[in-house]
């Protein structure tokens, strides 16, 4: 989707948007390319969890209060990979999962007697 200065910032305009550069033209976020294609998947997800919450905590808000309210959570979900990775925040359950068949070196170490 292209935006444009005169794009509308309506709700309805927004369930149109698709890749992370679209949300950041259309909240007017300046933004680093090569740091969303590195991050993209996880400043989304993150979006996702903070709108839904957004939404919860102020169901009767009008249009123009959701969406800056939506804009402040793509800049908070922009911002925490700046300074946090993907492995630390845990979005996905690739990263919330626990290997089934990998031993640690600190079980090795605790079975084998070697403090350390």
């Amino acid at each position: 989707m292209t935006l444009t200065a005169d794009t509308p910032r309506t709700l309805a305009e927004f369930t149109k948007l698709i890749d992370t550069e679209d949300y950041l033209n259309f909240f007017g976020i300046s933004y680093d390319p090569t740091f969303v294609n590195v991050n993209r998947l996880h400043i989304l997800k993150q979006f996702s969890l903070l709108i839904t919450e957004v939404d919860k905590a102020f169901p009767d808000l009008s249009e123009s209060k959701k969406l800056e309210k939506y804009k402040l959570a793509f800049q908070e979900a922009y911002e925490l990979f700046k300074t946090s990775s993907p492995l630390e925040t845990k979005l996905f359950k690739v990263f919330q999962d626990a290997p089934q068949n990998v031993v640690l070196l600190d079980d090795l170490t605790k079975e084998a007697g070697i403090l350390q």
